[in-house]
């Protein structure tokens, strides 16, 4: 997989912008929070920064993904947000604070452009059997971002301030973007008239979706997820408080143990990819999902609470793994960039819905209440899986048979 030029220079500028948001990010959190003296209002401004560009631009990317060239697209897309990190660094420099929230809008309104790009790049070059192997490496790859990122971007911001962080931040925005210009041209794709110009484009996107059996219960499968993520994300903190009796610091030790767990994860997947059919991992990291979280709900014992979210965290990347290599492989190339740009909106959209409802949910359903409530809703997600696992078993004896 790794011998693949393609794979293994996305992977490698992934690296490079992967840390390079991690330090922004935590730089800007710890900034804002320091010089506006814990405003909470200040404070979450930062990540309505970094969440609402996939609300916004998540569909509009994966228009313009489709219509524009993959490597042409990130390329430009890192350069710009390593400018953007630069002129932020001026306007910092001034006095200007705000400025942050600014440019962190739009780097990561750039990446709506860039993530779809770079699905697409991978359907035009990745050999179908190894498919599942890189999505899988993506994953892991995030995760671990997800353990090493914070403690990252923490400590250059203590140790260096917000300028270096900026400085470090644009260098690494603008090394990804050299790094892609190494790969060759982009190939030339025949594309279809473009008559209604882009909500035409958008409209369309969304039809083919709807259209598409396979696509259409990923859709549902990974609202269903979202929407069950999102109603115990806030209540973690209280999980630490209330079911453990522990002070709210042990939350990131849990954190942690989740983040290395699905490190783990992430690399028995890549080894096994090969082998292994993705809407089986996506079954079976959903099932066990839902039952680790609906225990972890009622845990009151700090081992059984860390065991189960170890458990959790290692079949993780089945689900990410799973749900992005099926989205792939059901997905026309004319088609990669609009379908990946409105897959993770949707996901993010029942996410925050989860969450608003949240409080709402732990009043009147109690805590291991609500937890029980999302392991159903992980149990619904896959559920609604079987079409597609009982299509490609129906597919497979066919085939059988005809050999």
């Amino acid at each position: 997989m790794l011998s693949n030029r393609y794979v293994r220079t996305v992977i490698l500028s992934r690296v490079l912008l992967h840390l390079g948001i991690w330090i922004r990010n935590y730089a800007v959190l710890l900034y804002v929070t320091q010089i506006t003296h814990h405003n909470p209002v200040y404070v979450s401004w930062v990540s309505v920064a970094e969440f609402a560009p996939i609300f916004l631009f998540g569909l509009i990317g994966g228009a313009f993904a489709d219509r524009w060239q993959p490597k042409r697209t990130m390329v430009w897309s890192d350069v710009l947000s390593g400018l953007s990190a630069g002129a932020v660094l001026l306007a910092v420099t001034d006095g200007g604070w705000m400025a942050l929230l600014i440019g962190t809008f739009i780097s990561a309104c750039l990446s709506q452009f860039s993530q779809p790009s770079a699905m697409k790049l991978f359907k035009q070059q990745v050999p179908t059997e190894q498919l599942q192997r890189v999505m899988a490496l993506t994953q892991t790859l995030v995760a671990v971002f997800t353990v090493l990122g914070p403690a990252i971007g923490t400590f250059i911001f203590l140790q260096f301030g917000i300028q270096v962080s900026l400085i470090l931040t644009a260098m690494l925005f603008l090394g990804s973007a050299l790094i892609l210009s190494s790969l060759p041209r982009d190939v030339k794709e025949e594309q279809p008239a473009k008559a209604g110009g882009l909500l035409r484009e958008i409209t369309d996107g969304l039809r083919y979706i709807g259209s598409n059996p396979s696509l259409r219960t990923l859709c549902l499968t990974f609202s269903a997820v979202g929407l069950a993520t999102g109603i115990i994300q806030p209540l973690q903190i209280f999980l630490v408080i209330e079911n453990l009796g522990q002070d709210p610091s042990v939350l990131q030790w849990l954190v942690m143990a989740s983040g290395a767990a699905m490190l783990v994860g992430g690399a028995v997947i890549v080894a096994v990819a090969s082998t292994a059919k993705p809407q089986h991992l996506l079954m079976l990291g959903l099932l066990v999902t839902a039952v680790c979280t609906g225990v972890i709900g009622m845990s009151t014992h700090m081992g059984l609470t860390i065991a189960l979210l170890i458990i959790s965290g290692l079949v993780y990347p089945c689900i990410q793994g799973g749900i992005q290599t099926l989205l792939v492989r059901n997905t026309e190339g004319a088609y990669m960039g609009r379908v990946s740009g409105t897959i993770m909106p949707i996901f993010m959209g029942m996410m925050v819905s989860g969450m608003f409802l949240s409080a709402y949910l732990k009043q009147s359903l109690t805590l291991p209440g609500v937890y029980i409530a999302s392991g159903i809703l992980v149990v619904i997600g896959a559920l609604m899986l079987l079409p597609i696992v009982i299509q490609k078993r129906s597919n497979t004896e066919k085939t059988n048979t005809a050999a």
